[in-house]
């Protein structure tokens, strides 16, 4: 399929609803995604039959979150803070897993696109220069949607221990805030039990 018809077909199209827009990051998160669930052989997670990890909170991560069911209310999206566009995928039903990563030089852009993208962070794009983003910013995304897979990422199997399902427990007062917070995420304050707002304030 080329990027045309990839982008006109109802899964893409559901993670463009869900992110707002389509970019080169959301292009990423659904190749992996794609990649990810065909070779785990599964379907969309409907409760906590699949889990992902990823390691990035960048916009690919949204892509993860339509393609797998995967959410962080569910409690099988769970996301580590490496800055690292790579993801690992795992079925509770066969106890196999795939870790996606992005190749050195995948999203590479040109000196002009990544300058315009700094322009757009800063709010200091002009709508010339904003027009000219969109277009270098769409080539980009269709550039993505069309490369071999190989050339994107290294795909490996591995089996990580599964994290254990969601917890569901009763709520605990924090002794500080009076705020009613999952028992186990209380810390120790001196005498107190506290949650990690008041801790951390």
């Amino acid at each position: 399929m080329n990027a045309e018809e990839i982008m006109s077909c109802e899964e893409f199209k559901k993670c463009e609803a869900f992110h707002g827009h389509v970019c080169p990051g959301l292009s990423l998160g659904y190749r992996a995604s794609k990649a990810g669930m065909e070779r785990l052989r599964e379907n969309r997670s409907e409760d906590e039959e699949i889990v992902a990890i990823v390691e990035t909170d960048a916009c690919c991560a949204d892509a993860v979150q339509v393609m797998t069911g995967c959410t962080f209310g569910k409690g099988n999206f769970i996301y580590k803070d490496y800055g690292k566009v790579a993801f690992t995928f795992l079925s509770r039903n066969s106890g196999k897993g795939v870790r996606i990563a992005i190749r050195d030089g995948a999203m590479q852009m040109s000196d002009e696109h990544r300058g315009l993208i700094q322009k757009v962070v800063q709010d200091t794009v002009s709508s010339e220069e904003r027009e000219r983003f969109d277009t270098l910013h769409f080539r980009k995304s269709c550039e993505i949607l069309e490369t071999p897979l190989e050339s994107l990422f290294t795909i490996t199997s591995v089996n990580p221990p599964l994290p254990k399902k969601a917890k569901i427990e009763p709520s605990v007062l924090c002794d500080r805030c009076g705020e009613p917070t999952m028992g186990s995420k209380l810390e120790e304050s001196g005498e107190q039990r506290v949650c990690r707002g008041c801790l951390d304030s």
